[in-house]
């Protein structure tokens, strides 16, 4: 029977694709969890996978162009870190920036606001941390919504230029836009006029 949950584990594996981060829970409608880790254990050995962290693993990725495997994307990690405990999770302060564009800068720290506990995480010289919100600032609201309201909230109210919102505009789809305006009712009253004003250029 082991031979079964062990190729199930390693199909699941194979078909995702490079670069694909995976926790053991991913692993838990087949197997029990020391069977995941064991058999996941066997696929680092192989060079199938890579371990990041604790019971985080990434399918690696190699450039063709750089001659070598591309490092683990962190947000990547903190999604599949937040599928393992049930978080909400959204990008904030200069990590949000990024996401949505608005900087070049990589985040010396990949922060989060989560309605989980406080958590930090580290490997190599990356550093992702889980800052506990509750629940009103992050339940109910779809990614996009979410890192929108981040990110106005990062850069401060006085700091909203018109080439800003033009910009947040071009990044969000008419739905996006229309699901931000819907969710984002209950945020402070200036985040929602700068929503308004994004969904309406």
């Amino acid at each position: 029977m082991s031979n079964g949950y062990a190729d199930k584990i390693r199909e699941r594996v194979l078909s995702a694709t490079n670069g694909t981060v995976f926790t053991t829970s991913d692993f838990s409608d087949i197997a029990d969890n020391n069977t995941i880790r064991q058999n996941m254990l066997r696929l680092v050995n192989e060079g199938v996978l890579k371990r990041i962290l604790g019971g985080v693993y990434e399918k690696p990725k190699y450039s063709k162009l750089l001659g070598e495997y591309v490092a683990v994307n962190p947000d990547a990690v903190a999604q599949a870190l937040a599928r393992s405990y049930h978080w909400t999770i959204a990008p904030c302060g200069n990590t949000a920036l990024n996401m949505i564009g608005l900087s070049t800068q990589v985040p010396a720290t990949w922060s989060y606001i989560s309605d989980g506990p406080y958590r930090k995480y580290e490997w190599n010289s990356t550093c992702i941390e889980f800052k506990h919100r509750t629940n009103k600032e992050i339940t109910g609201l779809s990614y996009m919504t979410a890192l929108l309201i981040q990110a106005i909230k990062t850069l401060g109210k006085e700091s909203i230029t018109q080439d800003i919102i033009e910009t947040l505009s071009e990044k969000l789809t008419r739905k996006e836009k229309d699901a931000a305006l819907k969710e984002a009712s209950r945020s402070a009253d200036w985040i929602f006029r700068i929503i308004k004003q994004i969904s309406e250029v």
